[in-house]
């Protein structure tokens, strides 16, 4: 089965790959992301992935597409990726010492058929001074991170503590995802035992 990750990011790849599935091609959504500030994170980013894995799968009718979609949330704030480094700035000011939620959707389409989920992992910051803050915005990690951090680079100092799915914040919730590949016939630990035999 062709597979396709309708996603550029970095770690969306290497956690598909931890997965088990190792042959999937990358052709990223070119849709524009316009966040609507009346929906709810969790309806947001369910909405956002159906958009990107359906833009993908109408140009690869027989593929199975994955798309995602990952914000930050605090005090009823969506919080997407910084455009520039005092924004940046100004959202990892806002982190600081709080708890915040992560919201990921993901959506799968096969046969013309999609199913969509979503997950939300809550993430607390230690107190972060104004140095610590431009330190990590000059690291330039941030600028295409949700909620300007990436808890799987140098963001991990940032984390006082986590819960849920970790690697929900890192962009893709590999549970969710699982659980609809398994409704299409795609069992990612039989890949990976195939992988592994043939090694």
């Amino acid at each position: 089965m062709r597979i396709i990750l309708a996603s550029q990011s970095p770690r969306r790849r290497e956690l598909l790959e931890r997965m088990g599935i190792s042959r999937f091609e990358i052709i990223p959504a070119r849709g524009e992301e316009r966040i609507d500030p009346a929906l709810p994170p969790e309806r947001l980013v369910e909405e956002l992935s159906r958009r990107k894995c359906g833009e993908v799968a109408a140009a690869n009718p027989y593929a199975l597409v994955i798309g995602a979609d990952t914000v930050v949330s605090i005090d009823g704030h969506i919080l997407g990726k910084p455009s520039t480094p005092e924004e940046a700035a100004g959202m990892l000011g806002l982190l600081s010492s709080r708890k915040h939620e992560v919201f990921t959707g993901i959506s799968v389409q096969f046969g013309g058929k999609m199913l969509s989920d979503w997950e939300r992992t809550e993430v607390r910051f230690r107190t972060l001074s104004p140095e610590d803050i431009a330190r990590y915005v000059a690291t330039g990690e941030p600028m295409d991170k949700a909620g300007a951090y990436g808890i799987q680079g140098y963001g991990c100092v940032l984390v006082e503590s986590i819960s849920g799915d970790y690697y929900n914040v890192m962009g893709l919730p590999v549970f969710r995802l699982s659980g609809l590949l398994a409704r299409f016939g795609v069992d990612p630990l039989a890949l990976a035992a195939e992988k592994e035999q043939k090694a």
